[in-house]
């Protein structure tokens, strides 16, 4: 089983709204689920391999961006799917963590 780590700095150091019509600049959680975490979702889900999201090197996080990331994500997969691929670090923020679990499973809820 191999993990493919995922550097949220990579996408930006400053991720910024909820959607990508929030501007052109905004660094929305939705385009960095489409464009960057959904296309390697897809590569790993039906094999043995995980994604490793590594949160630190950013300015920060708003609720809304990362609700929109891995609740959307779930909304689309399901939690089961969603927590069994995805691992997640931060050593600036552990916090982080414990507040993307909790949307995963309020999504599931909807």
């Amino acid at each position: 089983m191999g993990s493919i780590i995922i550097n949220v700095k990579d996408f930006s150091k400053t991720p910024g709204s909820r959607y990508r019509d929030e501007g052109t600049k905004a660094h929305s959680g939705e385009e960095f689920r489409e464009d960057f975490l959904e296309p390697l979702f897809k590569k790993v889900i039906n094999t043995s391999d995980t994604i490793l999201v590594n949160l630190d090197g950013t300015i920060g996080y708003g609720t809304s961006w990362l609700e929109e990331v891995f609740g959307g994500l779930t909304r689309e997969y399901g939690k089961d799917k969603v927590l069994e691929k995805l691992t997640f670090t931060s050593y600036e923020e552990e916090y982080l963590i414990d507040d993307i679990i909790q949307y995963i499973n309020d999504a599931e809820k909807l």
